[in-house]
């Protein structure tokens, strides 16, 4: 378990699934400048951020090279991290495959699976959340097998100019991406609301904090636990802040 002491006046903010890169450049852009502006508009007051994946729709650090682009956000997320701002990248499912860039180049701790967090007084259990829950069963098989070793070392060898293509083919071959708004239909329909029941049988956390859904949510547990989905940089321009006592869902810019 990881513990933080927020400071007076400080808060925290959650942000995930902004999939910069697709579906292509041009309105991978915009979105990645709303992006920045909102990195700049918390500064103020932001003691940590946690970037909970998917931060791009696809990476993958060769050993001597990785994708082109991202400058502005790469560059003020380097700046908020030399300000003292702490910043947790968890890798998503699309932005998995990561070595030592974002921590040598920009001062990021990069975690890759689902963290127990103590901030203040509360308890937080945080991470992307693909996989997690009942279900999506060829998911979790195809999940074992681009996240073996093997497999990432294989695809590591080839060259970059052949591979980062590859993979930004495959990514953008995206339902999430391709127009159509992910509705919520009710909680039973949330696999991550299984996870968080079963989870807490046997450990008990205030907050439950999950991307990955590019839904906007916060479903009541019961018993003085939630469960909140930071929703998406796609359709939503969604976020959580944590101000030392709760945990709230709000938007930075709706798209038009």
């Amino acid at each position: 378990m990881i513990s933080i002491n927020l400071n007076k006046g400080k808060k925290i903010y959650f942000s995930s699934d902004n999939h910069l890169g697709a579906p292509n450049h041009s309105e991978s852009l915009i979105r990645e400048k709303i992006f920045v502006s909102w990195l700049e508009k918390i500064k103020s007051d932001a003691q940590v951020i946690f970037l909970l994946g998917d931060l791009f729709d696809f990476w993958f650090e060769y050993y001597h090279s990785t994708p082109k682009g991202f400058t502005r956000v790469l560059g003020k997320l380097s700046e908020l991290c030399d300000s003292g701002i702490k910043i947790y990248f968890f890798v998503g499912n699309h932005d998995y495959w990561t070595r030592d860039y974002f921590t040598k180049e920009i001062g990021m701790e990069v975690i890759k699976k689902p963290t127990e967090f103590k901030i203040n007084d509360k308890s937080f259990f945080i991470g992307h959340g693909d996989g997690l829950g009942p279900g999506d069963l060829k998911y979790k098989f195809l999940k074992q097998i681009f996240r073996n070793p093997l497999f990432i070392f294989l695809f590591r060898i080839n060259y970059s100019w052949f591979g980062i293509p590859l993979g930004n083919f495959f990514s953008r071959n995206n339902k999430i991406l391709s127009g159509k708004e992910i509705k919520f239909k009710s909680k039973e329909n949330e696999m991550l609301y299984h996870f968080c029941k079963k989870k807490l049988k046997n450990s008990f956390y205030n907050f439950f904090i999950f991307g990955h859904r590019h839904l906007p949510l916060k479903i009541d547990l019961g018993n003085n636990s939630f469960y909140f989905n930071t929703g998406d940089w796609i359709n939503h321009y969604s976020f959580l802040v944590f101000d030392g006592s709760e945990v709230l869902l709000k938007y930075f810019k709706k798209k038009n």
